[in-house]
């Protein structure tokens, strides 16, 4: 029988701050020094890149929520970058 995997509090900081990041690129939260909304679709795309390999190497050892907690962060900035990137 396989051990459960035990919570993490970082991992969920990691994927917070990571999606932040990815919603900073896209131009949904504006920029804190500017307070502007700026879009860099290569930075953002690389965030998105890493949260979808964190996806497939963690798969099967991460808590319910954590794996909740990535696979929405990924489901709500993947449209989110199409929608970018068709502008």
């Amino acid at each position: 029988m396989p051990a459960t995997p035990e919570a993490d509090l970082r991992f969920n900081e990691f994927v917070i701050l990571q999606a932040q990041n990815a919603g900073l690129f896209l131009g949904q939260i504006p920029n804190p020094l500017s307070g502007e909304k700026e879009i860099n679709l290569r930075a953002a795309k690389s965030v998105i890149d890493s949260l979808e390999m964190l996806e497939a190497k963690t798969r099967g050892n991460l808590t319910a929520n954590e794996e909740k907690l990535l696979s929405m962060a990924l489901t709500n900035l993947r449209p989110l970058y199409l929608a970018a990137d068709d502008s």
